[in-house]
Order: C-alpha cells, then structure tokens, then sequence
C-alpha cells in the first residue's frame, strides 16, 4: 500500500502499553492510521492481512526479535519502511538492523521530535518511489523509481562495464533507506558522482547536498564547521552561524576523505551519527538533526583501524553499506565511450568542434596505467587537444609515466561534477581557432598538470612552473581555473 505521506498506514509493535499508546497518539495527530501489535505473533498476523506503509517495531519483544519481522518483509519484497528502536547504547543492535534492510532507527529513549522526523522521511520515502502508472512502474529498478534528476546523476557515472552496471544498480537499492555509505576508490574514479547520484535517487532529493572535504579544514575549526556556532562563542563569531550538520538537515551529507579527520573529531561525529543531535560551539542546547551520511576515502579503513588512525567503532557504524568503484584499469572496455564524453566536454569549453580521437591514440592510453584514474585522463586529453591539429590528437608522453595523483577535493570527473560541489570548472574560451586560444589550451593544460600534481597547492604548483604566487592566482583568474575548494589557505605550502 502506498498511501499519501499525510495519511499513511502505521504499524506499530511494542510490549509496553504506555509507549504503544503514546506512539498511536503521536502519528494519529500527524494524521496517519495507525494498527497496534504486542508481540511478533500479532504483528505477522496483521502483516499478513494487511499492506503497511510504515512498521516500527521495539527491538526486544516477548516471543522473539523485532529484527526478524524486518528480515521477513525483506525476503517477501514487500514495499514497507522499517523502524527499529534500540536500547540506548546499542549502536551495533542499529547497524545490524540497518544492514538486515531497515530503513532507521531510533534509540530509546524516543525524543519525540526525532520520532516524528523519521517517520515523516519513511513516509516520504514511500511516496516518492510510489508508481503513479503504468509507465513508471515499468521503470522501477529494486524498489526505486528514478526522476529525472537521478537519472542525469546516474548518466553521469560514464560506462557500460559490468562493474559500472553492478554500482548503478547497487545506487538504486541502498538510495532507498537512511542507511550510512562509504563510498571507497582510488583518487579520481568519481567517488563523489557515486555519492550524489545515491543522493538524487533517494526521497530526500528535494533537501539540500552538502558535501564537506575533510581533510581541507583547518582541525581547530572542525567543531565549528561541523556543529555550528552560536555569537561569541569564540574571538571573531560575531553572530550565529549553522554547520554543515545544520546546512544539510532533510538532506544528506557526504563526508569526502573522511579517513583524514583527526581521532578527537571522529569521537564527537560518532556521537552526532549515533544520537542524531549536536551540540553548536557555545551552545547549552543539543539539536536534532535530520540527515543521511554518505563518506568516501581513498585509504583503506580497516588497515587504518588497526593502525589506531581510526575509531573502529566510527568505522562500523559509517561502512554499514560499502560501494567500491573499480578503476579505470579494470574497466577499460568504458574508455572509448569516456574520452568521447571529456572531448565533448573539453570543445564545448573551447567553442570548437569535437576532435576525432585515432585508434592509436585510443589503444595508447589503453596501454597507460592511469593511476589517477578518469582525472588523469581528462588531463591528458586537455593536453592532446591543446597539441593536436584541431582535427586529430596525438599524446604528449611515453606510455607508462603517468605521475599519480592522490587528491581528494577533485574525486568527480571534471567533467560531470555534482552542481553543489563543483571542482575546478573551466569556462567558455573565445570562439577562435588563433594562436593564443591554442597558446591558452597549452598554458591552461600546463597549469592543470602541476596544480592537479600538488594537490591544488598554488604555492608548490607555482614553483614548479617558476612562478611566484601572485603570477600564479592571475593566470588561474585569466583562464579561469577554479580551485576545488574556497579555503584560501590551499595558497600555502602543507
């Protein structure tokens, strides 16, 4: 059953006649109808009788797990959302019922106002894959009907590999809970267009996106950027200001390179992931936040665990659901259809028409190992066509040379960046085929290679190129480079 997300169908299943009765009250007053169980025996009769929008259910009942009732509607296919609440504490009971198919939870004891948020999304979530005709319901995929905005996010993740098709596919099915994701991969196989695209295609694509790079935050300001802060709070905060917690609430939140965050921060993010509240900088008042997690990195977790560079307990409760995207050497089959799209792209930058790409070049950069991955392919495509006739393009570089590049801030392929977190973009050039739009390819392709080398430090790229800073920042102005992230302090050395 999919009703409307104002009059939904509840069930709720809890021993306790008090919490049962103050959970009806609530969603009556939000206007959902709303069927009552004690025990898992009331609740697979009802179950069995009835279609649900919604279940929530207690843990612990007296005939058995609340767990098994989320198992069985899993393995039915049915269509609810399930609510597990836990005991305060348990944190592994939520990640294993996030796992087994749940869609949130909640920990006891229940704030109401959070009861109320996480229903209202599960409902949400109902409504917005509901099929409306025929048509849709022949484009559901796993559960998920995608808009517009999800297929263009799913567009942009270029590639008919099989490895591509299985991370399309896998976006669809978890886009449908408030499971947390990590997102893992080499630098520059588009870790951040995987994490939009779970974003587009879920029900919260109408929030905001907000995506946080970080290892670019200074670890003093941390608290403040991730909480918030209230006026005074420390020398400077002239007025209140909202963190990225606040910013993305109805969202989701995706926490790129999260690997970096230093040990203090991961403490205090594991309690706001767990308890759904924050504490602002200054503040007396906890807050509820209402937001989905999505974390990529590039390091491996596990092995930085061990090391005792990552809180194992953060670690379990962000991976409850992995994405590993392959790179670009083990799916060389999607390389053609790739540098077709970069090329296009790179002409429409340009004003000029898309050059034809020889076989050779082609079976070239097939032969190259490509450590930076799509990136370091667009790179090389930037400096193809800034040598090449117009016409034709012909590499610049032995094969097998390629410089890795491990550079967080620019995970998606230029190319097809998500609109709320751009990296560098590149405006139109002149519409002209003289020699300084060829001069501005050239110059424009030599600036990329050594800020992309850095890491996008213009102080180390301008030495490489023997210049000082202040040339450096008019040229990126001139060819109009933006760097990745808006932090001004990237114009020093690390």
């Amino acid at each position: 059953m999919n009703a409307p997300a104002s009059h939904a169908r509840i069930l709720v299943v809890d021993d306790e006649p008090d919490l049962r009765t103050l959970y009806e009250l609530t969603l009556l007053r939000e206007g959902h109808r709303v069927d009552i169980a004690e025990n898992l025996q009331q609740a697979r009769a009802l179950l069995e009788a009835n279609s649900f929008d919604v279940m929530i259910t207690d843990m612990r009942l007296p005939d058995g797990l609340g767990m098994s009732l989320i198992t069985d509607i899993k393995a039915q296919g049915r269509d609810e959302r399930s609510i597990v609440i836990t005991a305060y504490g348990s944190a592994q009971n939520a990640v294993e019922a996030l796992k087994a198919g749940a869609f949130d939870y909640l920990t006891k004891p229940v704030d109401l106002k959070q009861f109320r948020a996480v229903v209202a999304s599960a409902v949400r979530s109902v409504a917005e894959t509901a099929p409306d005709d025929s048509t849709t319901h022949h484009k559901r995929l796993q559960g998920v009907v995608t808009g517009a905005l999800g297929q263009r996010a799913l567009d942009r993740l270029i590639g008919q590999s099989e490895c591509m098709q299985q991370i399309k596919a896998r976006i669809l099915k978890v886009a449908t809970s408030m499971a947390p994701v990590m997102v893992t991969g080499e630098s520059g196989t588009g870790k951040e267009l995987v994490a939009y695209a779970i974003h587009a295609n879920s029900h919260r694509v109408k929030g905001p996106w907000v995506a946080v790079n970080c290892g670019a935050i200074p670890e003093t300001l941390l608290e403040a950027e991730f909480f918030g802060a209230r006026k005074g709070a420390y020398t400077g905060a002239t007025q209140d200001r909202e963190g990225f917690f606040q910013a993305a609430r109805g969202g989701t939140l995706f926490l790129d390179e999260i690997g970096d965050l230093p040990l203090p921060m991961q403490s205090k993010l594991l309690r706001a992931i767990q308890e759904r509240r924050i504490r602002p900088l200054g503040s007396n008042q906890e807050e509820v936040v209402d937001v989905r997690i999505v974390s990529a990195t590039h390091k491996n977790l596990a092995q930085e665990v061990q090391s005792g560079h990552f809180r194992q307990d953060l670690f379990f409760r962000l991976n409850v659901i992995d994405l590993v995207i392959a790179p670009l050497r083990e799916r060389s089959q999607d390389l053609p259809e790739l540098c077709q799209a970069l090329l296009t792209r790179i002409a429409q930058e340009s004003d000029t028409p898309v050059p034809t790409l020889p076989d050779e070049v082609l079976q070239e950069l097939a032969r190259l190992t490509l450590p930076g991955n799509v990136r370091e392919l667009e790179n090389l495509l930037y400096r193809a066509v800034a040598l090449g006739d117009g016409n034709s393009l012909q590499l610049d570089r032995p094969v097998n040379t390629a410089p890795a590049v491990n550079d967080s801030t620019l995970d998606a392929p230029e190319f097809d960046a998500p609109p709320s977190s751009p990296p560098c973009q590149a405006a139109s050039e002149p519409a002209t085929h003289d020699l300084q739009a060829q001069l501005d390819h050239l110059e424009r392709s030599l600036l990329l290679q050594a800020l992309l080398t850095t890491q996008f430090n213009r102080t180390a790229a301008a030495a490489r190129l023997g210049l000082n800073l202040r040339q450096m920042r008019y040229r990126m102005a001139r060819l109009k480079i933006d760097a990745p992230t808006t932090d001004e302090s990237t114009d020093e050395a690390d």
